[in-house]
């Protein structure tokens, strides 16, 4: 399944750190879509990670998966049926453990202006993100995967970075070096 079978409100799911943000990037440029960077909206501006509280943070959901045209990257489960609910089209990226803490360290290391980082903050390498990759990061991969079974709209599965690339291919996506 192509870009174009994907619709006007494409929902894109996967672990942390698989290339969900940057896949979101390139499909709104592409498609000419809003895109909706979730960790932004949950997430204070120039702070390391602070969480909106959780009214604010839904309001501001609601508010964006209630437009017309959106790419909407971020899994937040809580909020995640509504936003399938709504959504024309589904990516779910996977990644082992492995590659996720991989690419968190390059990310926090090297990528200080990444697609969907936070305004006015500068990643920096934390613990409490490396315990949460090895723990709930891991578990939630099963629960992504039942979410996409069970969509039953137009959605495409991308198993491993090889696939991605091939995706950014054949859609003719803008590529960063990954």
């Amino acid at each position: 399944m192509d870009l174009d079978d994907l619709g006007q409100r494409i929902c894109i799911l996967g672990p942390s750190n698989s290339g969900k943000s940057t896949l979101a990037a390139a499909i709104g440029r592409v498609r000419s879509l809003p895109v909706i960077h979730l960790d932004q909206y949950r997430h204070l501006p120039g702070t390391q990670w602070v969480e909106r509280p959780d009214t604010d943070f839904e309001r501001m959901h609601n508010e964006a998966m209630n437009t017309e045209q959106w790419v909407i990257e971020g899994n937040y489960s809580r909020w995640l049926p509504g936003r399938l609910r709504r959504a024309t089209g589904l990516v779910l990226l996977d990644a082992s453990t492995a590659a996720s803490i991989s690419r968190y360290f390059r990310r926090s290391l090297f990528e200080p202006d990444r697609a969907g980082s936070l305004d006015g903050t500068r990643d920096r390498v934390r613990i409490e993100m490396v315990r949460f990759l090895l723990g709930p990061a891991r578990k939630s991969r099963l629960r992504y995967r039942h979410a996409f079974d069970e969509f039953d709209r137009p959605k495409v599965f991308l198993p491993d970075r090889a696939a991605l690339e091939e995706y950014y291919r054949r859609n003719d996506l803008a590529r960063r070096s990954p």
